[in-house]
C-alpha cells in the first residue's frame, strides 16, 4: 500500500481560484470516467461541482480550508469542519487531481487530517453513489463505515443541502453517507 509524505498547507486567498477549478476538474474527471461525455450529472456551467457549493464550504466559519502539497506541488485540497464543542467534525471536500492518483495522496491527506484534529471524536463524510473509488477509500483505507444511503426514499432534513448557500439541483441525488467513530 502506497503511503505519500503530503502536507497541508491552509489555503491563501491568492489560491482561491485555482483551489475551486481544481476541485472542479476533480469532480468532474469523476464523472466522466464513470459515465463519459452524457453524464446528466454536469450543471450548465459544465461543473459536478458548482462554484457557489464550493465557495460557501470554504467560507464558512467554522471550516478550515487547506491545499494538499506533494513533492513540492499543490496536488488537491480538501475542507473540514470543526465543531469545537462537540468533536463532531465533517470532512466537506477532498480532491487530488486526477493525474495524482494512485500514488497514496488521498490517504496520506486523511492520515494528515487525524493528525491535526486529534481531539475528533467522529468524522462524517459523503460522496455520490457512482464513485467507487471514493466508496472504496472511505471504507477500505481510511476506516470509514456507510451509514446512511441517500436516495429518492431516504433523505433526511439535515443532510439537505441550505438553498440560499448552495445549488440544490446539483449533482447526482443519490449519496452515501460514512462516519468514522475515532473515541
Amino acid at each position: 500500500m502506497k503511503h505519500a509524505y503530503i502536507t497541508l498547507v491552509p489555503l491563501t486567498p491568492e489560491d482561491r481560484e485555482q483551489f475551486i477549478r481544481d476541485n472542479q476538474w476533480a469532480f468532474k474527471y469523476g464523472a466522466l470516467m464513470e459515465f463519459g461525455a452524457r453524464d446528466d450529472h454536469i450543471d450548465d456551467d459544465g461543473e459536478i461541482i458548482s462554484r457557489k457549493t464550493i465557495e460557501h464550504a470554504i467560507d464558512e466559519p467554522d471550516n478550515a480550508a487547506y491545499r494538499i502539497v506533494f513533492e513540492d506541488r499543490k496536488v488537491g485540497g480538501l475542507v473540514v469542519k470543526i465543531n469545537k464543542e462537540t468533536h463532531h467534525n465533517e470532512l466537506e471536500l477532498l480532491f487530488v487531481s486526477p493525474e495524482e492518483h494512485g500514488k497514496g495522496i488521498g490517504y496520506g491527506a486523511w492520515q494528515a487530517v487525524e493528525a491535526l484534529y486529534p481531539e475528533t471524536k467522529v468524522w462524517e463524510t459523503s460522496t455520490p453513489y457512482f464513485e467507487k473509488r471514493n466508496i472504496h477509500f472511505y471504507v477500505n483505507k481510511c476506516g470509514f463505515q456507510i451509514d446512511q444511503f441517500w436516495c429518492e426514499f431516504f433523505q433526511p432534513e439535515h443532510a439537505l443541502p441550505d438553498e440560499d448557500s448552495c445549488d440544490t439541483d446539483e449533482g447526482p441525488d443519490e449519496m452515501f453517507r460514512f462516519v468514522k467513530i475515532m473515541q
